[in-house]
């Protein structure tokens, strides 16, 4: 029997070392160096577009600059009039509902509610010159804004209120002469003010990315990656990679940490296994909103309270409207943990016209997933929650007329009257209004993709595998070690380690009997 004991263990020894080196994972390639080294070499323009006799004029129409622009760039213009940067709507396969032309044009929010009736004002942020109603034509190429996007002269603005035209102060000629490769000021001009102010929808995209550190966003820092924006979301034919999920519902052109960083970043295999179930960002965002704050909460029925017979406004220390007799009553929030969802890539949409229930919140966007989608990820997300005004007799979110240039023109923010307003904002989507409003909650989900922390500040695996407010305390539907109780797998576990115990103590045991003996 002895003769055979040592070496049955050294054949056991051997069998696990062998399995181990087979099914060790071999470490990625770290490519931090490259990836740094890649993006630190800046884009320069190839041409000087000052020199160019189409530019060297006097432009006082912006459609006039298009045009020069058209005579070189010629069928660049289609491209961008295909774009849901133009259309600012797409094609959209929402799941039991079928194919749906989606996006700004059309999908009600739960921060200013919608375009319709109110394109004079949101507008600006097209980019286009002239949509002021739904008259506007999309066909028209003279009225493709190149420079919203192109200017590198950081002097190009558009006008408040002005459904897209570049403010009067603005000199064309200049900007025209001084064009290129989109900067973070490009996009964040209107990316980052988007609802009406710095912050207020995203939480991850705000103003302080335009000059900031890598503390704040590893890859938008001038210490860290100080990327671009169109470094991640890379266009062709001028179709941007990445979607926001408050408009879109498909699993298609995203942008993804893969693509640059691999499925598999990690040294460490364990890691690298939880991308399966686990987004990057989930583990690398651990609080957004790092430097200024953003709007967690909208509460439209306050609306409308004045103080000595005029509108008014209430502000925290930051600055941060707490009240505004135009648009309700505000919460904002800094350096936010965010809440966790299964998706998978695919969300609905609340649609306008909508029959719902008001008897819970009602939910703009639903992200679609769950433990058992092989597709799903746990991903951060920012939920904005409001109340806003709703047809209880249709049973329907409305579109309420909010902007108007003067009094008497149906605008909310001029008249103060919610059924002159409601009235206007239907009537011009085409639904009827019973005449009768009140309020409803309902609830909007934005994922969290920027302000990545560096690594040393990535989420800890105690904040997530605790019984005490875990992240992911909400997600129910899997089981998570060190969160969770399972009788079962306890017992196991249990079973598991007193019979090694006492395996190990008989075993010894036996040892010291045997040697007694002999």
């Amino acid at each position: 029997m002895k003769r055979y004991l040592i070496p049955s263990i050294a054949l056991v020894i051997i069998a696990l070392y062998f399995i181990a080196t087979v099914t060790k994972q071999e470490a990625p390639p770290d490519n931090t160096a490259q990836l740094k080294e890649k993006y630190s070499k800046r884009s320069k323009a190839s041409v000087d577009h000052s020199k160019f006799s189409q530019l060297q004029r006097t432009f006082t129409r912006p459609q006039d600059v298009t045009a020069a622009c058209i005579d070189c760039h010629n069928g660049r213009h289609t491209e961008v009039m295909n774009s849901s940067h133009w259309n600012w709507e797409r094609e959209e396969y929402i799941e039991g509902r079928g194919v749906r032309y989606v996006g700004k044009k059309n999908i009600l929010n739960n921060f200013c509610i919608g375009i319709n009736t109110n394109e004079q004002s949101c507008n600006k942020c097209h980019i286009g010159y002239g949509w002021g109603d739904k008259g506007f034509d999309f066909t028209d190429a003279k009225n493709v804004d190149c420079l919203a996007c192109h200017d590198n002269s950081d002097t190009y603005m558009k006008k408040s209120s002005g459904a897209g035209m570049p403010d009067p102060t603005v000199n064309l000629t200049v900007v025209a002469q001084k064009v290129g490769r989109p900067t973070k000021s490009n996009c964040g001009t209107c990316h980052f003010f988007g609802g009406g102010g710095n912050n207020v929808k995203h939480g991850d995209l705000e103003k302080s990315l335009f000059d900031t550190h890598r503390g704040v966003d590893v890859h938008m820092g001038t210490d860290g990656g100080n990327l671009e924006c169109v470094d991640c979301h890379t266009a062709e034919k001028h179709q941007m990679l990445g979607k926001v999920y408050s408009l879109s519902s498909m699993n298609r052109n995203r942008s993804t940490c893969e693509q640059c960083h691999t499925a598999t970043p990690h040294a460490d295999d364990v890691i690298n296994e939880h991308g399966v179930k686990v987004a990057c960002q989930t583990c690398h965002i651990p609080e957004y909103a790092k430097v200024n704050a953003t709007k967690m909460a909208w509460d439209w029925s306050t609306a409308g309270r004045m103080k000595d017979g005029k509108p008014y406004e209430e502000k925290d220390s930051l600055g941060n409207i707490l009240y505004a007799s135009i648009k309700g009553t505000f919460t904002w929030g800094t350096n936010v943990r965010p809440e966790y969802v299964w998706f998978n890539g695919t969300a609905s949409h609340y649609l306008t016209g909508d029959v719902t229930d008001s008897s819970g919140p009602i939910a703009m966007n639903a992200l679609h997933g769950s433990y058992d989608d092989p597709d799903a990820k746990i991903i951060p997300v920012k939920v904005h929650r409001a109340v806003q005004p709703y047809d209880p007799v249709n049973r329907y979110l409305v579109q309420p007329k909010t902007f108007a240039m003067k009094e008497g023109e149906g605008g909310y923010w001029k008249d103060f009257d919610w059924n002159s307003s409601i009235q206007h904002g239907m009537d011009y989507v085409g639904l009827p209004y019973s005449g009768t409003y009140s309020f409803v909650r309902t609830e909007m989900y934005w994922p969290v993709n920027h302000m990545v922390s560096p690594k040393t500040n990535t989420v800890g695996c105690t904040e997530c595998h605790t019984r005490e407010n875990s992240r992911v305390a909400n997600l129910k539907d899997f089981y998570m070690p060190g969160r969770d109780h399972s009788a079962p797998v306890e017992f196991i576990g249990t079973a598991t380690i007193l019979l090694t115990l006492l395996g190990v103590g008989v075993h010894a045991s036996v040892r010291i009997i045997s040697r007694k003996r002999q």
